[in-house]
């Protein structure tokens, strides 16, 4: 991460509660989302992070994934939350599961940062369950 990517990030994040667990990712999520919040959504995430979404579409760094949320924003959708799973950590990595309320399943990584925060680094929204 550049200086510069370092500086907007810290700026988006003091806008924005700051993940404590991993699961507070999922939570801020379908909070943000319904409330058409784009930038809350990219600050979710790392600025090289990975977003498999649409599904067969993959968006890497913050501007494609900022992209990809303006137009499912644009649809309004209400999402209501899934059942998430207890995450798996090591050290400063942790996988994070969803199950839906249509039956699919998320799959994220998440990364502590060094203020003891959490971004994800790679999001996997639909796995068919």
């Amino acid at each position: 991460m550049t200086h510069e990517e370092a500086l907007t990030h810290r700026e988006t994040a003091t806008q924005h509660e700051a993940a404590t667990e991993p699961n507070d990712l999922g939570r801020y999520f379908i909070e943000r989302a319904n409330a058409g919040d784009v930038d809350g959504l990219v600050a979710l995430y790392e600025p090289d992070a990975v977003l498999a979404f649409p599904p067969g579409s993959l968006a890497t760094g913050h501007a494609r994934i900022r992209q990809v949320y303006e137009q499912f924003v644009a649809a309004a959708p209400v999402l209501e939350p899934g059942r998430q799973h207890p995450p798996l950590i090591t050290g400063d990595l942790a996988l994070t599961a969803c199950t839906l309320t249509n039956g699919e399943i998320t799959a994220e990584i998440a990364r502590r940062q060094p203020d003891g925060s959490w971004l994800w680094v790679a999001d996997q929204p639909a796995i068919t369950s």
